[in-house]
């Protein structure tokens, strides 16, 4: 298991440039690698063990998860990288309920016929999906939601159907960055207010990308249970 491996031929495997398997090593995510008498890199099954890793974790749990985790292992403190692990997927866990309130709710305007009156003011809204009133006016500026105004107060005022958009934009909020993570939030953003078509459209694709998010990380816990063995750990 000590041969040496050629950082090309991990490179190759692994469908990544060898300036990434350096970055890696200068971040400290892998060991440090041995030197051949002429001074190139040289790496071991173990070295091989981490670069696979970091290629099937970092898509389903992100980079700073999967840094923390590698870094971790190389401390030999297993309990805590799988802990941190088990909070990551918990976070899935906690966006899928998140995407079944915007489910609800949307079944309630379809059953109400339109029903689309039901308003809330940003500090009821705010409360009821736990999200800061800073945010829903940042979604606001950015143009993902909209309200009217109370012509009393002039207080912000949201009905069920920016609801609906609220609760599918937090359940986003988690999923690690990617240009589908980009594009959904633009097509929130272009959402005809009272198109239930369309909205339905855009949950189905937030269901798939959390589906996919679960497939990537049970992918990352094959490569992280196989570096776990190559470490004996």
């Amino acid at each position: 298991m000590n041969r040496t491996l050629r950082p090309s031929d991990i490179a190759k495997q692994l469908g990544i440039s060898t300036s990434s398997l350096r970055n890696y090593e200068a971040r400290g995510i892998v060991p440090p690698a041995g030197r051949a008498p002429n001074g190139y890199r040289v790496y071991t099954y173990e070295h091989a063990a981490y670069f696979e890793c970091i290629v099937a974790m970092s898509p389903g749990f992100g980079m700073e998860i999967t840094s923390a985790v590698l870094s971790m292992l190389q401390r030999r403190e297993l309990g805590a990288a799988l802990w941190m692990i088990n909070d990551a997927q918990a976070a899935t866990h906690e966006d899928k309920l998140v995407l079944e309130k915007a489910v609800e709710l949307l079944e309630q305007i379809v059953s109400e016929k339109g029903g689309n009156a039901n308003w809330m003011t940003i500090g009821e809204m705010s409360a009821a999906a736990s999200i800061p009133a800073s945010t829903l006016r940042y979604w606001e500026d950015k143009g993902l939601i909209s309200s009217t105004r109370n012509e009393t107060n002039n207080y912000r005022l949201y009905d069920k159907f920016q609801a609906v958009k609220v609760w599918l934009l937090k359940s986003t909020q988690k999923t690690v960055y990617s240009g589908d993570t980009v594009r959904l939030k633009q097509s929130i953003g272009n959402l005809p207010s009272g198109d239930l078509q369309a909205l339905q459209s855009l949950i189905e694709l937030a269901r798939n990308a959390l589906l996919q998010r679960n497939r990537e990380q049970l992918r990352g816990l094959h490569s992280l249970y196989r570096l776990c063995t190559v470490l004996t750990l």
